[in-house]
């Protein structure tokens, strides 16, 4: 699992191509620290790149992005969010979160 902050986050996922999920979590946060084993199965099972952004240290990050609790996970396609989950989740859940991901994007308004 890769890492970004407020430096490095545009290049690791906003200029990244295909889908990239973003785990903004703590480290002090119990429920981060339940989901950590999960996100590293879907990563491998999925070849889905994940990003983990430290909220304490990405206060940027977490106010652009309205995240409002730890873990949040935003889905991210073509430099986007498409899709947001927050708090901890099983496997399950969390692999049928991904599958219900929107195809497309919508149109620029």
């Amino acid at each position: 699992m890769k890492e970004a902050n407020e430096s490095t986050f545009d290049d690791v996922v906003l200029r990244a191509e295909g889908d990239v999920l973003v785990d903004f979590s703590a480290t002090w946060c119990g429920p981060c620290k339940i989901l950590e084993p999960v996100l590293d199965v879907i990563a491998k099972e999925r070849a889905l790149p994940i990003v983990k952004v430290d909220i304490d240290a990405s206060p940027a990050l977490v106010t652009r992005y309205g995240v409002r609790g730890a873990p949040t996970l935003i889905l991210f396609r073509g430099g986007q969010p498409i899709q947001k989950q927050i708090g901890a989740t099983s496997k399950q859940r969390l692999i049928e979160w991904l599958t219900s991901a929107p195809r497309a994007l919508a149109p620029a308004v």
